[in-house]
């Protein structure tokens, strides 16, 4: 298998403890285990990170923004959710 047949590869870094890993880019290995080397060459050469996620590219499911009113209108329904909806008691001034 050349290179170029390898397959693609998401690179997700977190930078410290307590932080939520970020993408960074993309690379080509035959496996996770090349793939994490990679990533770690090439996207950590000054110890900016703490963590590596290595995620194949076949497997990511992602919605479409053409789809974002079916998506995520329902949640617009539920104004309970929203302080707005809620009347603050008289004398109260702060929550």
């Amino acid at each position: 298998m050349s290179q170029t047949e390898w397959p693609l590869w998401e690179v997700f870094i977190r930078a410290r403890r307590g932080l939520g890993h970020l993408h960074v880019g993309s690379l080509r290995a035959a496996d996770t285990t090349m793939a994490l080397q990679h990533a770690r060459d090439l996207y950590t050469r000054r110890g900016e990170g703490v963590s590596i996620w290595v995620v194949p590219t076949d497997a990511i499911g992602a919605s479409s923004p053409d789809e974002k009113d079916p998506l995520f209108d329902p949640a617009m329904d539920k104004v309970y959710r929203l302080p707005s909806y809620y009347r603050m008691p008289e004398g109260a001034e702060r929550l």
